[in-house]
């Protein structure tokens, strides 16, 4: 994993000091463009998010309430709660004190049931970690699979408890799935019931294209018939245009030559995103990281003035893909690319 990200790291070092053909803007012209330092990126958000800072500073102080009252907000609108939902549930995987007072308070609550399966999961692959089956612990595995049985209950019990037509339970058990080795026909059984609630559910179709990853339980022939699949049937914006470019990123980014970047199927899938965001409404929270993507292999691809418009909605937050193979760089890695779009466009000596 480190050699990998140092390898990255290098390349995006080369990649940048190749296509720096001017000097780079001063820090004071970018500021006064509107474009902010490294020091000034958010790092934990993809975009603003005043609503889960709330959340997370009621939880931080035990208070649940606020965080019951935003799920029971979300109504039929399951993009929204199952963004909130894997919010809360990453904090009480950190400490669920809160939980269970929620859950002593609203026994029957399935916000917090889908929360609290949700968070098992979480932990179970905390415990197992990111290494390779031959690099992690028997211990690790047994701690992994003692975790994944109990939420296997608790999602049971999470969709007895949600309303019929749901998919959050259904959809936050897909990593569980993934992670027990489940079959290709256990995986259409809940693929079935996930769709037939919520065709075009993203976060769903993001987990279940891990699950069909050669290096899990698919190949390259399912995992492209599903993303592809995907990105043709859907309409216009819910971002499953997006999809084929995660899959792209993800296998070939890291060794792509330039030249790969500017083949005609990856500007085709690039064309059918940039359509599909446009047509995305304001508020989905997928929206931001769809962005940041984009940005990304739109520099790549030198078409700047493309790419400085991403950046421009989405700076100030950089937890998101690409960036977040640099744990320890992700606004340093945002700042060089965004940078390098603005350089390529011209928008500083164009006042843009």
């Amino acid at each position: 994993m480190l050699l990998a990200i140092i390898v990255i790291a290098v390349s995006v070092f080369l990649w940048i000091r190749r296509r720096r053909r001017e000097a780079a803007p001063s820090a004071a012209r970018l500021a006064a463009a509107g474009w902010l330092p490294p020091e000034r990126q958010n790092t934990e958000r993809s975009f603003a998010n005043p609503e889960a800072d709330a959340i997370e500073a009621a939880l931080a102080r035990g208070d649940w309430q606020p965080a019951a009252q935003a799920l029971d907000a979300t109504g039929t609108d399951w993009e929204r709660r199952s963004a909130l939902v894997g919010i809360i549930a990453h904090a009480a995987a950190k400490d669920d004190a809160w939980l269970r007072a929620w859950e002593a308070a609203r026994p029957d609550d399935p916000g917090a049931a889908v929360v609290k399966a949700e968070a098992k999961v979480i932990v179970a692959w905390d415990i197992r970690g990111t290494a390779w089956a031959q690099d992690t612990t028997a211990e690790q595995f047994a701690g992994f699979h003692r975790m994944l049985r109990e939420a296997r209950e608790d999602f049971d019990r999470a969709a007895a408890l949600a309303a019929p037509d749901d998919p959050t339970p259904y959809a936050s058990r897909i990593p569980l799935e993934k992670g027990t080795g489940a079959s290709h026909e256990t995986m259409r059984e809940l693929w079935a019931e996930i769709t037939a609630r919520a065709p075009y559910l993203f976060d769903a179709h993001a987990s279940a294209l891990l699950y069909w990853y050669p290096r899990w339980r698919g190949s390259e022939e399912l995992v492209r018939e599903f993303a592809w699949g995907a990105a043709r049937t859907a309409p216009p914006g819910n971002l499953m245009t997006m999809l084929p470019l995660m899959h792209w990123h993800d296998h070939l980014d890291e060794d792509a030559p330039d030249v790969a970047f500017r083949s005609v199927d990856l500007t085709a899938m690039v064309d059918a995103a940039l359509i599909d965001v446009a047509a995305c409404r304001p508020d989905h929270p997928r929206l931001a990281g769809a962005r940041h993507l984009l940005a990304y292999i739109l520099t790549k691809q030198e078409r700047y003035a493309e790419a400085v418009d991403q950046f421009r909605r989405v700076d100030g937050y950089v937890a998101a893909e690409p960036w977040t193979h640099y744990p320890t760089k992700q606004a340093e890695a945002f700042c060089l690319y965004r940078d390098a779009a603005i350089i390529g466009s011209g928008a500083l000596r164009t006042g843009r």
